[in-house]
């Protein structure tokens, strides 16, 4: 078991029975705002499973979801505070993710996983 998929959170995502559902407009507006307010020009709000990485909303970025080695959230999903990296070019974690080296050419990150109380 990968620790995308532990008991507690693959549970919790079936529970809330969220995956591939459609568009919400509190979602939505958490995405937009996240880019206004950083001036960015990607927001997502993404969950993952064993398998993917599944954008609930998203501004800026075309594709619903990503294979989980593509994944910037994963390097995040196991710290409870926000993360910011810098340049993902430069980190040991992301040099190498193709959403970095590849056209889109991510560089910065920011994320803040959801958690369960």
């Amino acid at each position: 078991m990968t620790r995308y998929e532990d008991s507690e959170r693959a549970a919790a995502l079936l529970d809330l029975q969220i995956l591939d559902t459609d568009a919400e407009q509190a979602f939505d507006d958490i995405v937009y705002i996240a880019a206004q307010t950083c001036d960015a020009p990607i927001a997502l709000v993404s969950l993952l499973d064993g398998e993917r990485q599944w954008f609930k909303a998203r501004v800026g970025l075309d594709v619903c979801e990503t294979p989980i080695s593509q994944s910037v959230c994963q390097v995040e999903i196991d710290e409870p505070v926000l993360l910011q990296i810098p340049d993902l070019a430069e980190d040991v974690r992301t040099t190498d993710n193709p959403l970095v080296t590849g056209p889109r050419a991510f560089r910065f990150y920011a994320g803040a996983p959801l958690v369960l109380r």
